[in-house]
């Protein structure tokens, strides 16, 4: 949750919405990450979801991404004793903070504003 409030405070001014209270869950899922990188190229990248809010998705990329651009997420929900088999998650949502960080291997710490529309589907597998 910390990480998820270290990136609201440093936003860019009057690109950031009113703070409102939400729920955070810091997580450690693996998400397939597709978009448009900064040369405009297409990509794909496998990473760890860091934090996930109805409103907000935080994560660490490898490619890096420009503030404005589209990413959609593919998340693998795990089986669990609710869930009766695994979920994919898909949402979108625009890059609202992209922050490049020497220390972590050319890494990028990125945060996305979510969209309304999200696709789930159950993940079957054979017994």
């Amino acid at each position: 949750m910390r990480l998820a409030q270290e990136i609201r405070k440093n936003t860019i001014p009057g690109n950031s919405r009113p703070n409102r209270a939400e729920r955070c869950f810091d997580l450690s899922l693996s998400v397939n990450v597709h978009g448009i990188d900064a040369e405009g190229l297409d990509f794909e990248e496998t990473t760890e979801l860091s934090t996930i809010s109805s409103q907000e998705a935080v994560f660490w990329l490898k490619n890096k991404v420009v503030i404005g651009s589209k990413l959609v997420l593919s998340l693998n929900v795990p089986k669990t004793l609710i869930l009766e088999n695994q979920l994919n998650l898909i949402v979108s949502g625009e890059v609202i903070f992209a922050s490049a960080d020497p220390s972590t291997q050319n890494k990028q710490l990125v945060s996305i504003q979510l969209d309304r529309l999200y696709k789930i589907q159950p993940i079957y597998t054979s017994r």
